[in-house]
């Protein structure tokens, strides 16, 4: 059963200064990210494909996961922050793969999860990470197919 790990970027820097999409981590982001990578690691939920919004923090939060050896995809239609586009992207991954991790932005990765698990936590703060079984291939992923198995928050 593959499985698929979603999750929000790390905490950002404010950005009063800069483009929304320029943003970099804050030092707890990058603190949370590396902490938040070691997590998955000790669970052995390492992905073999990653799918990671084009945004600074994103970019920047998958380098502080060190999941060096995933191929990886950044893809700016996870920027545009739209529930369906993820569900699409997803759709696309390699077959081969197990596990899949998707690096994006709130509300869009709160409101996928629940859609694809039928639940989800009430807060999906920055580096929440929800994990969630696919039954079947990533090609067959829609709505309500997906089982929720934990979810975590960098205070967990």
């Amino acid at each position: 059963m593959p499985t698929l790990i979603v999750l929000r970027h790390a905490k950002a820097e404010s950005g009063l200064d800069k483009a929304d999409i320029d943003r970099a981590l804050a030092d707890r982001g990058r603190r949370d990210a590396a902490a938040t990578g070691e997590w998955l690691r000790a669970r052995g939920l390492v992905p073999g494909y990653v799918l990671c919004s084009t945004a600074a923090r994103t970019r920047e939060t998958l380098r502080h996961l060190a999941f060096d050896a995933a191929e990886t995809s950044f893809e700016s239609r996870i920027y545009d922050n739209h529930p369906g586009t993820l569900f699409d992207l997803v759709r696309e991954a390699p077959e081969d793969v197990a596990t899949v991790l998707l690096v994006g932005h709130n509300p869009s990765v709160h409101l996928f999860v629940h859609d694809l698990a039928g639940e989800s936590p009430d807060a999906f703060p920055t580096c929440a990470l929800a994990v969630i079984d696919v039954p079947g291939a990533w090609t067959d992923v829609r709505a309500g197919a997906g089982t929720l198995v934990t979810v975590r928050t960098p205070k967990d």
